[in-house]
């Protein structure tokens, strides 16, 4: 396997993972903008221009461009989150120029007709009403509106409804203009690409690329810093089967020195689901309190991270609702102890783990393609899977001692919980377990 230099063009980049033997190609485009480059107004447009880039270009219609991806066999897709948007395809080998000449165009001349701009509306709409009913992503959102409160990175990535129903085309194009800069550009190519051709193609389909009139280095802030605030927001709901409760303090951005050393500590926490029964074969100390006492229906902590903030903490669920007290104090009183006395055992377990999750998931030409992706446009360099290992190999029990004391030990957390939680006590004395010696 040879790792293709990575070569920047201009002020954006290109990086490819090439595989000489490979037969099959992941390229595309990771662009360092999502809802977060959004205003109250145009929150939603993000999104919403992901969805218009498949509905026709100046020289492909819709029908043109669904039937030559089909003709090519290649899969083409795209997705925004708060801070990246990705148009991406995996294609065959030979095939890498016309994909690359696809994405080119649906980046730099998609048509914005107004008529496919009101029916999109419609699948935007329902598509908010699907995720709607999924409590994991209406947790997750109300939790980042209490954390970053006001700001742009607290806003979910849908937008509001009255957003998604005003947006228009000068919101849209305005949006390409300031965001869809080379600067803020990554090309990437993985599997069955040759690098010196990916270059060739870059100069070709995205040399006219406009520039931002003040370019930001890749993985650098390009918005103002977020502040994050210690809040909460509770939506009771009897009519649910099951309480929704996550809670976080405030994590690490990407290019943090304890970015590690947090992720460490959340795989120290643990995931557990009692539908999975592995409850004897537990690693975790939470996930043998919680499974043994009942406490909860599954657990999954989590360490996500942006430019300058993150969000380190666990999402829990529950139907046993008369003990809900005692899974806030027990998952609390296990983050207390990182600070007090982590054992050398479960830092040691805790980083195999952590290492065959990251390493693991780089199975086949797309997921090499998104890790080089996201890595290049949120520290702007990457780190091989070598590197990725050391690093975790790197981490000691000292390590998580410090990084508790310094985000979660006595601080304040975001919290957000939906369904019947009349039993979770209130802010003031679940914050008194976030400091508690007893353990």
């Amino acid at each position: 396997m040879s790792h293709g230099q990575r070569n920047w063009l201009g002020p954006g980049g290109l990086a490819t993972e090439s595989h000489p033997h490979a037969q099959t190609a992941t390229v595309g485009v990771w662009i360092d903008a999502g809802s977060r480059a959004e205003t109250d107004q145009t929150s939603g447009t993000a999104h919403f221009l992901e969805h218009m880039a498949f509905k026709g270009t100046n020289k492909r219609s819709q029908h043109s461009l669904e039937l030559e991806v089909e003709n090519l066999g290649a899969h083409l897709n795209a997705y925004t989150s708060r801070e990246q948007t990705v148009y991406y395809a995996k294609s065959f080998r030979k095939d890498v120029g016309q994909t690359v000449d696809i994405i080119s165009d649906i980046l730099q001349s998609s048509k914005l007709e107004k008529s496919a701009i009101e029916r999109e509306r419609d699948v935007i709409i329902r598509e908010q009403q699907e995720v709607d009913k999924q409590m994991e992503e209406v947790v997750f959102d109300h939790l980042h509106a209490v954390a970053f409160r006001g700001q742009p990175l607290g806003r979910t990535i849908l937008g509001p409804k009255q957003n998604i129903l005003s947006i228009n085309r000068d919101d849209l194009s305005n949006y390409i203009k300031t965001n869809y800069t080379a600067d803020r550009m990554v090309l990437v190519g993985t599997g069955g690409v040759d690098h010196a051709e990916l270059v060739k193609l870059a100069e070709q389909h995205f040399s006219t690329l406009p520039v931002s009139s003040n370019p930001i280095p890749l993985g650098r802030l390009a918005h103002s810093k977020t502040t994050f605030t210690g809040s909460e927001v509770r939506i009771r709901d009897d009519t649910l089967p099951t309480a929704h409760i996550a809670v976080a303090v405030e994590g690490v951005g990407w290019s943090s020195p304890d970015y590690y050393p947090m992720l460490v500590m959340q795989s120290i926490m643990g995931n557990w689901d009692r539908s999975l029964g592995s409850a004897t074969l537990l690693s975790s100390r939470l996930s043998h309190i919680i499974s043994s006492n009942n406490l909860a229906n599954s657990f999954m902590s989590f360490s996500t991270s942006y430019a300058d903030t993150g969000l380190w903490g666990v999402y829990l669920v529950t139907e046993n609702l008369v003990n809900v007290d005692d899974l806030m104090h027990f998952t609390l009183r296990e983050w207390t102890r990182m600070a007090i006395a982590p054992t050398d055992t479960e830092v040691e377990r805790a980083k195999s783990q952590l290492k065959a999750s990251l390493l693991l998931t780089l199975d086949g030409t797309t997921a090499i393609a998104e890790d080089v992706g996201r890595q290049l446009v949120t520290t702007g360099r990457r780190m091989t899977p070598q590197q990725i290992e050391f690093a975790v190999d790197a981490v000691s029990t000292e390590d998580i001692q410090r990084v508790a004391k310094k985000y979660i030990w006595d601080k304040d957390f975001a919290l957000a919980a939906v369904g019947p939680i009349d039993g979770l006590l209130d802010y003031n004395r679940l914050r008194a377990d976030t400091s508690s010696l007893i353990y």
